[in-house]
C-alpha cells in the first residue's frame, strides 16, 4: 500500500457515502428515526437520522478493496459495525445511557483484543512509558472517551463530519510518514466517508449522522490514532492526536466541567457547546462551522508541521532554528485558539449584551449592568441576542435572571 492507494480509497469511500446517504435518509424517515427541533438545538425542521450507516458503507466498501485482511483490520471493522448498530438503535428507540455505554465498551474491546492497543507512549523530553498489560484497558477507555467526545460535539450541521474529515486527513499524512501505511489508508477512508456524507449534512442539512455516525467516527479516529501514531516511538505519537482532536476535546471538556459544576449529570443535554455559544453572539450555522473548521485545520496543521519540520533528531538534540519556527507556529495557533475562545465567545458577547442592557434599561448603573452580564456569563442562562444595529427593534426590558433549565430528558448531543 502507498499514498496512491490512500487517494483511491478516499475517493471510493467518498462516492459510496455520498450515494448511499439519500437512501439512508429515506429509510430513516420510513422507520421514524428522525430528529425533532428542540429548544437547545439549532435545527429548525424535522431531519432524518442514521447518516452514520452511509459513512459505515463507505468505510466497509473501501476497506474491502484496499485494506489487507489482518486480525487487526477485522477487529476494527467488526467493532465499527457494532458501534454503528448501537448508535442506530439509539437513534430509533433512545437507549438508556448505561446500555449505550455498555455497547461502546464492547465495541472498543473487539479491536483491542485483536491487537489495536497502546503498549507504551513516548513523552517529549521524558522518553517512553511502558503500560504492559494495562495498555489494553487504557486503550478501551480512550476509545470510549473519543466516541463520546465526537458524539457530544455533534450539534450543528456539518460540524462533526467536517472536523473528523480534517482530522483523519492529518492522521493519514502523519501515519504514512511514520511508515504505518495501513493506518494511513484507513484514515484516508474515514476522511473520504465523512466528506461524502458532508455533501448532504452541510447547512442546511438534509440528514444528520445521529449517534450512529458520531460514535462510529469517534471509534474509527481512535483506532487510527492508535495504529498510526500512538503505537510508535515518535515524539509526535502523543502530541499529534491531542492537537488534531483538540477542538472536540476542548468543547467536551468545557461542557462536562460546567455540568459537574452545577451538579448535573455529565451526559445530560444542554446548550453550552461552542456552536451554541457562537450562535448566541449572532453567528450563522455556516459561519460557526467554518470558524471551527479553520480552528481544526490550524491545530492539525501544527501537528503535521511538528512531524515534518526537523526541529529534533529524535534523540533529545534540538535544532535551534527549526525549534524557533515550531515555537512561532505554536504561538500563532495558541493565539488563534485564545482569540476564538475568549474574544469571540466571551468578550464580544459581553460587550454586545452590556450595550443591549443599556438600551433597554437606560436608568441602570454601570455596576448593575456589569453584575447582570457577569451573572449571565457565569450561568450561561440567557436568550439569543437580537440584532441591535440602528433601525432594529430592541429586545424586551430585562427582568430577573431566569432559573437554570432542568436537565433535558433527551439524549446528550
Amino acid at each position: 500500500m502507498n499514498e496512491l492507494d490512500a487517494v483511491f480509497a478516499f475517493l471510493v469511500a467518498l462516492a459510496v457515502a455520498a450515494l448511499t446517504t439519500p437512501l439512508v435518509a429515506r429509510l430513516a424517515v420510513r422507520i421514524g428515526a428522525v430528529d425533532e427541533p428542540r429548544d437547545r438545538g439549532l435545527a429548525a425542521r424535522v431531519t432524518p437520522l442514521l447518516g452514520g450507516l452511509a459513512i459505515l458503507a463507505g468505510v466497509l466498501v473501501a476497506s474491502a478493496i484496499w485494506l489487507p485482511i489482518t486480525e487487526e483490520t477485522r477487529g476494527i471493522l467488526l467493532g465499527a459495525a457494532l458501534i454503528a448498530a448501537v448508535g442506530a438503535i439509539d437513534d430509533v428507540v433512545d437507549l438508556p445511557p448505561q446500555w449505550k455505554l455498555l455497547g461502546q465498551i464492547v465495541a472498543a474491546i473487539i479491536p483491542v483484543a485483536a491487537g489495536v492497543k497502546v503498549e507504551n507512549i513516548t513523552f517529549p523530553f521524558l522518553g517512553a512509558l511502558q503500560f504492559g498489560d494495562v495498555g489494553g484497558v487504557l486503550t478501551v477507555f480512550g476509545l470510549v472517551a473519543l466516541m463520546n467526545v465526537v458524539n457530544f460535539s455533534d450539534g450543528v450541521d456539518g460540524l462533526a463530519a467536517g472536523v473528523c474529515s480534517i482530522s483523519a486527513v492529518a492522521f493519514s499524512i502523519i501515519a504514512f510518514d511514520l511508515g504505518r501505511t495501513g493506518a494511513g489508508v484507513l484514515a484516508a477512508i474515514v476522511a473520504g466517508a465523512a466528506l461524502g456524507f458532508l455533501f448532504h449534512n452541510f447547512h442546511p442539512a438534509s440528514i444528520f449522522m445521529g449517534d450512529c455516525g458520531a460514535l462510529l467516527l469517534g471509534f474509527l479516529l481512535g483506532c487510527v490514532a492508535v495504529q498510526g501514531s500512538l503505537k510508535t516511538n515518535a515524539l509526535i505519537a502523543l502530541v499529534g492526536p491531542l492537537a488534531i482532536l483538540a477542538v472536540p476535546f476542548l468543547d467536551t471538556g468545557f461542557v462536562i466541567a460546567r455540568r459537574l459544576k452545577y451538579r448535573r449529570a455529565p451526559w445530560s443535554a444542554d446548550a453550552q457547546h461552542f456552536h451554541h455559544r457562537f450562535s448566541r453572539i449572532g453567528f450563522s450555522q455556516r459561519r460557526t462551522v467554518l470558524y471551527l473548521y479553520a480552528w481544526t485545520i490550524l491545530l492539525a496543521g501544527l501537528a503535521v508541521a511538528m512531524r515534518f519540520i526537523p526541529y529534533t533528531d529524535n534523540h533529545g538534540n534540538f535544532n535551534l532554528g527549526w525549534s524557533l519556527v515550531i515555537g512561532a507556529l505554536a504561538l500563532f495557533v495558541v493565539g488563534a485558539s485564545v482569540y476564538l475562545v475568549v474574544v469571540l465567545e466571551i468578550l464580544k458577547l459581553k460587550r454586545l449584551r452590556a450595550w443591549q442592557l443599556r438600551r433597554t434599561d437606560p436608568d441602570a448603573s454601570e455596576d448593575e449592568i456589569d453584575e447582570r452580564v457577569s451573572s449571565e456569563l457565569e450561568t450561561g442562562e440567557f436568550g439569543a441576542l437580537e440584532d441591535q444595529r440602528p433601525g432594529s427593534q430592541p429586545p424586551p426590558p430585562p427582568g430577573p435572571a431566569p432559573p437554570a433549565a432542568p436537565p433535558a430528558s433527551q439524549r446528550a448531543p
